[in-house]
């Protein structure tokens, strides 16, 4: 039997889509532009993680950064069309999990206090999540 090896574009695929918070973030801002609290408040990772990660989405061209000239600055987070082409991709997954995966209540509850803390540092800085 020969070894077979993986095409290379799709080793790097699985690679991004793989590294944690990445499909997060992505399944996030499918619904649109997101400020950092927005996304930061959805799951429980740190703003330094979360700050490294969109940077590397950033890179792959996948994450587009718009910073606008306001007083205080407002930075917000979209999907470029190589971002949102992974739509059906992350729908595909969602309707996987939804059929076969089942919901720890651990996950809801950690969620549910990172949420609450990431608003309370939004509202510190004198920024509205919303």
């Amino acid at each position: 039997m020969k070894n077979s090896t993986l095409c290379p574009r799709f080793e790097r695929g699985m690679q991004i889509l793989s590294q944690r918070w990445n499909g997060l973030i992505i399944y996030r801002l499918l619904s649109g532009p997101q400020r950092f609290c927005n996304i930061q408040s959805a799951f429980p990772v740190s703003g330094r993680l979360l700050s490294e990660r969109l940077k590397d989405l950033e890179k792959e061209g996948i994450v587009l950064r718009h910073v606008y000239p306001e007083t205080p600055v407002r930075i917000e987070y979209e999907l470029t069309d190589k971002g949102r082409a992974l739509q059906s991709t992350i729908q595909c997954i969602q309707g996987w999990s939804d059929e076969w995966i089942n919901e720890p209540q651990v996950i809801e509850e950690a969620n549910e206090e990172t949420a609450l803390h990431a608003q309370e540092e939004c509202e510190k800085a004198g920024v509205n999540a919303e």
